[in-house]
């Protein structure tokens, strides 16, 4: 009964597979070159920076492309600012409906 009570045990942690930790990254801190370099490398990241209107901190996990979203999700075109430029073009994840059906 051990045996198979280990079998299970060892065969969901194979199947699970190993958790990947994703990136964490100021925005700011960077040129808008090297934040596309980073997603792209990375596939997903997180990034942060402040609030255009003097609020909180913001963030948000971006993609390289759609194969990092959910199956019900696409990868939508935005904007973060970095050092060089205020509009850096990225993608991130965004729930498809049957009005926007991407």
């Amino acid at each position: 009964m051990r045996t198979i009570a280990a079998a299970l045990v060892l065969m969901t942690i194979t199947v699970a597979g190993p958790a990947s930790a994703i990136s964490r990254y100021e925005s700011l801190g960077k040129t808008c070159a090297s934040v596309q370099q980073l997603i792209a490398a990375e596939r997903a990241v997180i990034l942060r920076y402040p609030s255009s209107r003097g609020g909180p901190v913001l963030y948000d996990r971006y993609v390289a492309g759609r194969g990092q979203c959910g199956i019900s999700d696409y990868a939508s075109r935005t904007y973060v600012p970095t050092r060089d430029n205020p509009l850096c073009p990225v993608y991130n994840c965004k729930p498809s409906s049957i009005f926007n059906p991407h």
